[in-house]
């Protein structure tokens, strides 16, 4: 098992407050668009991310949620609109050791063993720590990510859970204050599944960190603090779970995804009759 504990904290329980002292969130859009050749990907978002909390980017494929996390990360082209991450422009130099990102496709080296990649990535993050103290946090995040068994294993003959596991034990070096996965449990068995959701509760509520999680499986929903639901490009709902399913009388996240979506729909109908 992976090294945290047993029982998440309830989703509708934040731990943490909607940002520091002085109220700045982990991030802030206002505007925020993205225009890829003749696609507007993502239109004139506005949204806050809460620090210490799990914050859930959810919606069906394609419909921009790697785009915005781009975006966050600074590595988005093309961005117009206001970002700030962790009070700063999203892709100025000093967030860079202060976030950790995790791509859809794993980043590991296959040649190298998941504790190589791990050195590698850590002598990277901190040129001039002292070995000792990398070899400390390379142990940390491999017992974090439950691989310590399989550390000396080449990453291209691990499975796809495995090396994606080493990809996230990479983003967790640094003990970023920001931690951006893009569907890091698609493809994961149900146990795996549980006991990742688990260790990203643990990092918020113990080590305050704040993560920002998409995904297209509506039940991963329930276990988050807070949801951006998106659908073509536009935030939909940016509230808790608890708040959804009241606003919408619906039992499930589910439910209210699909309410809000029918309304959506409805309204640019009704648009598009009165022009």
């Amino acid at each position: 098992m992976m090294n945290y504990s047993s029982e998440p904290p309830r989703p509708d329980t934040p731990h943490g407050d909607e940002g520091r002292a002085d109220g700045t969130p982990a991030v802030r859009a206002r505007d925020l668009t993205v225009v890829r050749g003749p696609r507007t990907v993502l239109r004139g978002l506005d949204f806050t991310v809460p620090r210490g909390q799990v914050t859930g980017l959810l919606g069906p494929s394609g419909c921009g949620k790697s785009t915005l996390m781009r975006a966050v990360v600074g590595t988005q082209a093309k961005v117009t609109g206001t970002l700030d991450v962790l009070g700063l422009p999203a892709g100025h130099p000093t967030l860079r050791t202060r976030i950790g990102y995790v791509t859809q496709a794993p980043s590991v080296y296959d040649d190298l063993t998941a504790r190589q990649n791990l050195d590698y990535f850590a002598a990277i993050l901190h040129p001039g720590r002292a070995s000792a103290d990398r070899r400390q946090d390379v142990e940390r995040v491999l017992a974090d990510v439950d691989l310590t068994t399989h550390a000396d294993a080449l990453a291209g003959n691990l499975s796809g859970g495995q090396r994606s596991r080493v990809s996230l034990a990479v983003a967790l070096l640094g003990t970023p204050e920001l931690l951006v996965l893009d569907e890091p449990t698609v493809g994961l068995d149900p146990v795996l599944r549980r006991d990742l959701w688990q260790l990203f509760h643990t990092l918020a509520a113990e080590r305050g960190t704040t993560l920002l999680i998409s995904s297209h499986v509506m039940d991963e929903a329930e276990r988050c603090h807070r949801l951006l639901l998106m659908r073509a490009g536009e935030i939909l709902a940016d509230d808790t779970p608890d708040a959804l399913r009241t606003r919408t009388g619906s039992e499930t996240v589910e439910a209210a995804f699909l309410h809000l979506v029918d309304a959506a729909t409805a309204a640019g109908r009704t648009k598009e009759t009165t022009r």
